[in-house]
Parts: structure tokens; sequence; C-alpha cells
């Protein structure tokens, strides 16, 4: 509470800041950590290692934010605190970092672009453009990055599993609990929440302060990842259950 005390009282943009700490974490994980993994696997790990940096850090910080609010302030058309802006800020120097990587090295990764590009666009036109909102904003975050620690480290499991019997161990560990987890926040908690703020946002209560068109696209584009993230976890489970029923009938015919 202390760090964010200190934000809150921070009158400098911090978003250059937050930029370089990213890219100074990607260029070691790049030139340093992981400069002997294969190149595929190398970029994968860069890019996973910003997002350990930044995932934990920010639903904490978006959490402590949103507690911070007096229960009247809580409204999705509040205008922002500074404390909030510097939230934002930190998560958009995190997507603006993970854009670049995927713009200079995976440019065919367009869902992921298409991803950053949307997320960019909700942040930014909050941030600075209609400068209320950001409540909505920071529950969002932190329902997306609360599984964060538990995504990363089953990425990078995942990324060695087939090399690795140890990592493929970890990955299958850890697959389960993080599917349950995702699922719950991103097939509950997130439609629920997503639903009270199209409510309020199509009630017309926030005309005066955001304009139709950011609400409605806010709205579209929360709708959206919503959406891609439950198809995407729905996909996994079905690979799970395929993944043990395949491994049961092996076991069942060696014991034939």
């Amino acid at each position: 509470m202390e760090l964010l005390a200190c934000l809150a009282a921070e009158e400098r943009w911090l978003f250059p800041a937050f930029l370089a700490m990213y890219a100074a974490i990607y260029c070691v994980g790049q030139l340093v950590l992981f400069r002997r993994w294969p190149p595929r696997q190398r970029l994968d790990g860069a890019s996973c290692l910003i997002s350990l940096f930044h995932g934990t850090p920010a639903a904490l910080a978006a959490a402590g934010a949103i507690l911070a609010l007096p229960v009247g302030g809580r409204s999705f058309a509040a205008p922002n605190a500074r404390l909030h802006g510097h939230v934002l800020d930190y998560s958009v120097a995190y997507f603006t970092m993970d854009l670049l990587h995927y713009l200079a090295f995976l440019p065919g990764d367009v869902l992921f672009i298409a991803h950053h590009l949307a997320t960019l666009f909700v942040f930014l036109t909050c941030r600075y453009l209609v400068r209320h909102g950001a409540y909505a904003l920071l529950v969002l975050l932190f329902l997306a990055e609360v599984t964060s620690l538990l995504q990363n480290a089953w990425t990078l499991a995942g990324i060695w599993r087939d090399q690795s019997p140890a990592a493929a161990r970890v990955y299958a560990a850890l697959s389960p609990p993080f599917y349950a987890l995702y699922s719950v926040v991103r097939g509950v908690a997130g439609p629920v929440f997503l639903l009270k703020m199209a409510a309020f946002y199509l009630s017309g209560q926030a005309v005066d302060v955001i304009p139709w068109w950011v609400r409605i696209s806010w709205i579209v584009v929360v709708g959206t990842a919503i959406a891609v993230s439950n198809m995407w976890i729905w996909n996994l489970w079905k690979e799970l259950f395929r993944e043990r029923s395949q491994a049961m009938a092996k076991a069942s015919k060696k014991d034939t």
C-alpha cells in the first residue's frame, strides 16, 4: 500500500520509465537468460519474461487502486485519479513492448497483434482521451492478469515439454489448475462484469463524460476478448481430455 501511495503522489509521467524498464527486461531475456535457446523458444521466453513482470504486479496494483477508491467513486463514469493513470500506463508500456516484439519478430501472429492493438486502444482512450471510466478497466485488468503467473509458468513449461521430460511433467501438473482458474475468471467473472458494464454504458448514464463511440467500442473489444479467451480455453480442455483418454487407452492395452 505504501508503494501505491507513492504512485498516487507521483506527478511525473511514468510511461517512458515503464517502457524503458520493459525494454531492458526484454533485452536481458533475449541476450542473457535465453541466449542459448533456439530462436523461436528464445522469442517466446523473452515475451513470457516481460509478461511475468507485468501480470501479477498489474493485478495487485489494479486491486489496490480499486480498494483505495471510496465506495461512491467505484463508478463506470467516475473521473480517473492520478493513481489510475499510472496503473494504466504500466500496462500500456507492457502491451507496447510486447506489440513491438510481435511486429518485429512474429508479424504473422495476427491474433496476438490484434489483441494488443485493441487493448491499447481501450487503455489509451480511457487514459488520455476521455479520462473517465478507469474503474471498469482496472477491474477488467485484474481479471485479465490474476491468472498471469500460472499462465506464464504453464507457457514456459509448454515451450520445452517436447524436449524435456521434466518440463512435460510440470506442464501436465499445471494444466488442470490453470485451465480451471482461467475458466472461472474468463468464463464466469469476466462475462458477469461485462454485462454490468454494458448495461451502465448503454443506459446513457455516462453520456456527458464518455462519448457513445468510446463506450460502444469498449464493450465490443472486451466482449470479443472474453469470447476468444473462452474459445481458447475450451479447446485446451478438449485437448487435455483427449490426451488423458489416449493415455488411459494405451495403459489398458498394456494391461491386456
